[in-house]
């Protein structure tokens, strides 16, 4: 018998919620009915699996309020839930929209004037996506919804830090019959995390880079394919010419949106030394107005901590800097209040490479700055970095921007603003370095990655010799 997880309220600092993991019997007999199930789903078409999730839509509408109110509960956060759910609610419209273009199969001739070529694809049977607790719910349906639609059923394991959006969920999914057997959750840690990877076809996983290693490694022992989004130390350049207003409340909203709590975060600021201290003597001002969501959850735009272990990480790295010459402007510490932990937005400079809060994934509201020189100089310190998941660039003109940005190591790169991933989902990017592996899960071949591609080649005159064949003289 597998042991009950208790789980923390990020406001509360209570244990008030329990979930069950299943035995490793229960997992994979669940994942087998799935793989039963899929065959169906398969022969349902694109036009079958797209109603199927409209209809999984409309029960969540219905039941909107108590997926909201689950999802707060488990983040300690309302306008970002909020966001969450519109942004998990449009992805199922986006895909619902361009499943049938991009799911078609192709015929064409080929350069051997007797071989035609048909192109088709069959979707792997199931899919194991493990996803993390910052944003439960929209990192836990960002694979899932092109799986689904590209045929696929999907077993989805998400953090047991954050689980209790998955009752709602479940709800909206027993509503829908041809979807409930192809497409079910799983509570559980670690443990339950590994034994999905030993039950799938192909994982997802967005996590850490020592777990995704992890991840990676089993699915090669078991020749899946495995797809990894892992952490970041994301930059932003701020030239010399940048628009000052601009750069500190789009760097300021990169940095703090979700208390930072994002793989897609602003994490380490390089200026032109020549608007330095103009630079973070405005980010410090903007700053300094926003409040802590406490007491109450509307008090404020900053939400608590959500996972106990990364406010210890925050701390830690403030530490580290003071102790090693940084110098804090704002904010500064994690603090308990009313039993969660919070920080305030914390601005820093006298910042180096040696510090781990400029080479090691914060995960909190932290902005320390660095001044620059040349721009060679600070695109090296961007560059500086294990991670290559997105970055800023910051300059008057486009061209300018772009030009730095092209000679950075990273997947996607917000021009003029920060943190553009986190809401437009239409580019194609991979990740660079340690920040990931595998295909996009962003734009249109987003969907592909579930497919495998098969080829007939026909051929279309049975008069003709093979062409290998060398009649006898």
């Amino acid at each position: 018998m597998t042991k009950p997880i208790e789980v923390r309220n990020p406001r509360t600092g209570k244990y008030d919620y329990v979930i069950i993991p299943p035995p490793p019997k229960l997992l994979a007999q669940q994942c087998n009915r799935a793989r039963r199930a899929q065959v169906r789903w398969q022969k349902l078409g694109v036009e079958g699996r797209v109603a199927a999730l409209k209809e999984w839509k409309q029960a969540i509408l219905a039941g909107r309020e108590k997926l909201t109110d689950a999802l707060v509960n488990d983040t300690g956060r309302l306008s970002i839930s909020v966001m969450e759910i519109d942004s998990f609610l449009s992805s199922i419209d986006r895909w619902c929209g361009l499943a049938p273009d991009l799911l078609q199969d192709s015929a064409k001739n080929t350069s051997i004037p007797f071989i035609a070529l048909q192109q088709t694809s069959t979707p792997y049977p199931v899919v194991g996506v493990i996803s993390p607790w910052n944003f439960p719910l929209l990192l836990s349906t960002i694979d899932t919804i092109p799986a689904l639609l590209a045929g696929c059923a999907v077993v989805v394991k998400p953090s047991e830090i954050a689980p209790r959006f998955i009752a709602p969920l479940i709800a909206a999914i027993n509503q829908v019959p041809a979807l409930r057997d192809v497409f079910s959750f799983v509570e559980g840690a670690g443990e339950t995390g590994a034994a999905l990877i030993e039950n799938v076809d192909l994982v997802c996983f967005t996590g850490s880079v020592a777990t995704g290693r992890k991840v990676a490694e089993v699915a090669a022992q078991r020749f899946i394919p495995a797809f990894l989004e892992l952490g970041g130390k994301d930059p932003a350049i701020v030239l010399e010419s940048a628009d000052l207003e601009l750069a500190t409340s789009a760097i300021l909203w990169g940095s703090v949106v979700n208390t930072g709590q994002s793989c897609l975060s602003i994490e380490r600021i390089y200026v032109a030394e020549s608007i330095f201290e103009k630079f973070y003597h405005q980010l410090v001002a903007k700053a300094h107005r926003l409040q802590l969501a406490h007491p109450a959850i509307e008090s404020g735009e900053i939400g608590p901590i959500i996972a106990e272990r990364q406010a210890g990480i925050i701390n830690e790295h403030l530490a580290d800097a003071v102790q090693k010459g940084a110098v804090i402007h704002c904010g500064g510490k994690v603090e308990e209040l009313g039993g969660g932990w919070w920080c305030h937005p914390t601005v820093l400079t006298h910042v180096n490479h040696t510090m781990k809060v400029m080479t090691e994934e914060t995960f909190g509201p932290l902005m320390p700055i660095m001044p620059f020189t040349t721009v060679e100089e600070a695109v090296n310190l961007a560059n500086d970095s294990i991670y290559g998941l997105s970055a800023a660039v910051f300059a008057e003109t486009e061209t300018e921007a772009l030009t730095v940005a092209q000679q950075i190591d990273a997947g996607a790169i917000s021009i003029n603003d920060a943190a553009l991933t986190a809401i437009m989902h239409e580019g194609e990017k991979n990740a660079f370095k340690l920040s990931g592996l595998g295909g996009s899960r962003m734009g249109a071949a987003a969907i592909k990655r579930f497919l495998r591609k098969k080829a007939f080649l026909i051929k279309t005159n049975s008069n003709q010799d093979p062409w290998w064949f060398e009649p006898k003289v």
